[in-house]
């Protein structure tokens, strides 16, 4: 799993209500909630966002409510990947089971700059800053958790490993 995008940063302890307000939890459309994405913490910030890019995230992303609508929110913006220093405990397996790759990289996250180009590759577990040139490591995606997304998400996973006709 390989993903090339700009780099958009968004603060510390965001939560599920900043990246998708309960005002627009009246359908689970990806485009439409890809629309409102983060609108609880910029109206249009979705706007500069383009199908590819990467969210930054500092501290604990995804905190508060158990809303799945939040990772379907910010893969219907058109972003595969966030990359966070950490993660809220639900939204970390919320986003997996949605089909949403999550990386956390601790401190180095501040190495990474709002608006550079960024390389990942999940497999080899590198995310490298083409502006910059910083490099960073980190533990490589697990073969059953790359599964997993390839599928796009948990319920596509399960139907396939069961046999059961895919809508």
């Amino acid at each position: 799993m390989k993903f090339k995008g700009t780099a958009h940063k968004v603060g510390e302890h965001i939560d599920t209500d900043a990246i998708i307000p309960a005002r627009f939890l009246v359908t689970t459309d990806p485009v439409k909630l890809g629309e409102n994405c983060m609108a609880g913490l910029e109206p249009d910030w979705v706007k500069r966002v383009a199908k590819g890019d990467i969210m930054v995230a500092g501290r604990n992303f995804g905190c508060g409510s158990s809303r799945e609508h939040a990772p379907i929110a910010i893969l219907g913006a058109g972003m595969g990947v966030v990359i966070a220093h950490s993660f809220a405990r639900i939204f970390y397996r919320n986003s997996f089971n949605m089909g949403l790759l999550l990386i956390e990289i601790g401190d180095d996250v501040d190495k990474l700059r709002d608006g550079d180009i960024l390389e990942v590759d999940a497999k080899a577990g590198t995310i490298r800053d083409v502006t910059s040139g910083v490099e960073i490591s980190y533990p490589p995606l697990p073969d059953t958790m790359a599964a997993l997304l390839s599928k796009g998400g948990l319920v596509p996973y399960v139907k396939e490993r069961l046999g059961v006709k895919q809508d």
